[in-house]
């Protein structure tokens, strides 16, 4: 029971601070609870922390947000001097405790010596990432925890080329953390010390005018209807200031954003689960829609790095895009623009992860362009914008996952909600002044390449039972793979885990069937669940979604036979 030893260290210690003690205290007979909070340390991993807010060596707090700064420091300083003056740019969202918590970080590298810009007030994650390229610091941090419920936070670490970190820096800071030891050896002096010693440094509106320059100039066409109508909502977020405003300096002149929804709200009072994914999402954004006979819907993240959206059909009923439909839209859209303008690179490429469809792999060929993949996270996708910097093999036109991240060009080295947001109205306004809608577009494409239909499936299994259990499910399916489908006969099986291929090991499977369909399966990095993606390719949409049927029903079958 060594958790309940940290427990009752804990609430002994005259370190930790007396609300904490209490928060501690009132959980003092529910042994579950207490297991929870202190059965294992919140580690840090390539994504660097993310989990429920509240006391304890496995939440998101003062102490392990200090203790993992302090690691990132250790870091820092192992490079020398130079590498300490370069410093550190911190991003907040308007989650519980973000601004404590950039507060925190920014005193604790301080106090280590190293110089820290931190953005005054609420910004969106991609602003950060693209503050690190223009002040030329060595790292940067953004607290938030993306589109998680309220009761979450988290921490991403970036390196110096504005993408999040990689295994190799990921593990040096693990590695430093585990060397700090006992939470009061890290290091940490006031605010106003910082400032006074020129160390803390406040930024705030020269960098969101460059950012929101440069956004404007990928724009792709404007010679489109700016009178087209527009929802927005930033989902309580950091998207609200940004998105309208680049939007407004592009000209749109009907942009409506959803009144409920528009200001920081920490609790999400009015969507709960703040995830623009799920079309729950959007119920106040289609109420509104229908009041001002929106075209699209588009809502942004609390972090505003993932954008959605939805389009009004014929009927007037307003449908969604998943994030393979509205990346393969994205990429046609840029690929088409730039031939017609002949500025396609000649060693072009998308990059995609994984488990993103297929779609804009076809497109891409179309006009000449290759197709890059890599492992789920925009630390690989952008990683590659990186490492073609150096070797200059490829030139990176775009990057995108399913779960409803993209990025055009590369002043970004994340997805971006801003960048997208801004994409999706002019290529949506382009094709209105045809005539068309996105979903048309969507049916020529799918006439022109085929019908490629997708489903994924997220199965929540939180605790110690849920982890031991996705674990199990991971070695049945990689011990005993299903073979076949109906009349679909498996060709290939990829286990990323096996280092036998281009990308670093992942604990990731992928089937792949005669019929082009496939499939996916793998435990999310970030959050208590095991995630599924299942893709289909035929003649016909009708085909293609039973094809989706029966593979969700062969691989569920295989997964309740888990216990």
């Amino acid at each position: 029971m060594e958790y309940m030893g940290k427990y009752k260290t804990w609430i002994g210690n005259p370190y930790f601070d007396d609300e904490t003690k209490k928060e501690l205290e009132a959980i003092k007979n529910d042994e579950a609870e207490i297991q929870d909070r202190f059965y294992t340390d919140l580690s840090f991993g390539t994504a660097g922390l993310r989990g429920k807010i509240g006391a304890g060596t496995n939440r998101m707090n003062r102490y392990t947000v200090s203790l993992a700064t302090q690691g990132l420091a250790n870091t820092i300083k192992s490079f020398g001097q130079s590498t300490m003056d370069r410093g550190v740019v911190i991003a907040y969202d308007v989650r519980h405790f973000s601004k404590e918590f950039s507060d925190i970080a920014a005193r604790v590298l301080a106090a280590n010596g190293i110089k820290v810009y931190l953005f005054e007030d609420l910004r969106p994650t991609p602003e950060l990432s693209f503050a690190i390229r223009k002040l030329k610091t060595i790292s940067g941090i953004v607290i938030t925890a993306s589109h998680n419920p309220k009761d979450y936070n988290g921490y991403k670490v970036y390196w110096e080329k504005g993408s999040q970190i990689l295994d190799e820096i990921a593990e040096k800071i693990t590695n430093n953390i585990k060397n700090v030891g006992e939470f009061s050896n890290v290091n940490i002096i006031d605010r106003q010390e910082a400032l006074d010693r020129g160390l803390l440094k406040i930024i705030g509106k020269e960098i969101d005018d460059e950012y929101i320059e440069k956004v404007k100039n990928l724009s792709l066409h404007d010679d489109i209807d700016k009178d087209i109508n527009i929802v927005y909502t930033p989902l309580n977020g950091t998207g609200n200031i940004p998105v309208r405003r680049v939007l407004r300096e592009r000209g749109f002149n009907n942009i409506f954003v959803v009144p409920e929804q528009e200001n920081p709200d920490p609790d999400f009072t009015t969507v709960g689960y703040p995830n623009p994914e799920d079309t729950k999402a959007f119920k106040y954004a289609e109420n509104l829609g229908k009041n001002v006979n929106a075209d699209i819907l588009i809502a942004t993240d609390p972090d505003c790095d993932r954008v959605a959206c939805m389009v009004k059909d014929k009927d007037g009923e307003y449908v969604s895009l998943n994030g393979n439909q509205t990346g393969a839209l994205l990429v046609n859209y840029v690929l088409m623009s730039r031939h017609e303008k002949n500025s396609l690179p000649e060693n072009g490429v998308i990059v995609k992860s994984i488990v993103t469809g297929d779609l804009s792999k076809a497109i891409a060929k179309k006009y000449n362009m290759g197709t890059v993949e890599t492992l789920t996270g925009f630390k690989h996708i952008c990683g590659k914008a990186n490492e073609f910097d150096e070797t200059g093999e490829h030139t990176f036109i775009f990057g995108y996952e399913e779960s409803i991240g993209y990025v055009y060009d590369t002043i970004v080295r994340d997805k971006d909600g801003v960048i997208s947001s801004m994409l999706i109205s002019e290529m949506a306004a382009y094709y209105k002044k045809m005539g068309k809608t996105l979903l048309d577009v969507l049916n020529e494409l799918y006439e022109e390449h085929g019908y490629y239909k997708e489903k994924q499936i997220s199965i929540i299994l939180e605790g110690i039972d849920g982890k031991n259990r996705i674990a199990r499910i991971m070695e049945s399916f990689r011990a005993k793979p299903i073979h076949e489908i109906k009349n679909s006969k498996l060709v290939n099986l990829i286990d990323y885990l096996s280092g036998n291929t281009d990308t670093p090991p992942s604990n990731v499977l992928k089937y792949r069937f005669d019929d082009e369909s496939w499939y996916a399966i793998r435990p999310s990095g970030t959050e208590p669940k095991i995630k599924i993606y299942i893709y289909s390719k035929a003649d016909t949409m009708e085909s293609s979604l039973a094809k989706i049927e029966d593979m969700e029903s062969a691989i569920m079958k295989r997964i309740n036979s888990v216990n």
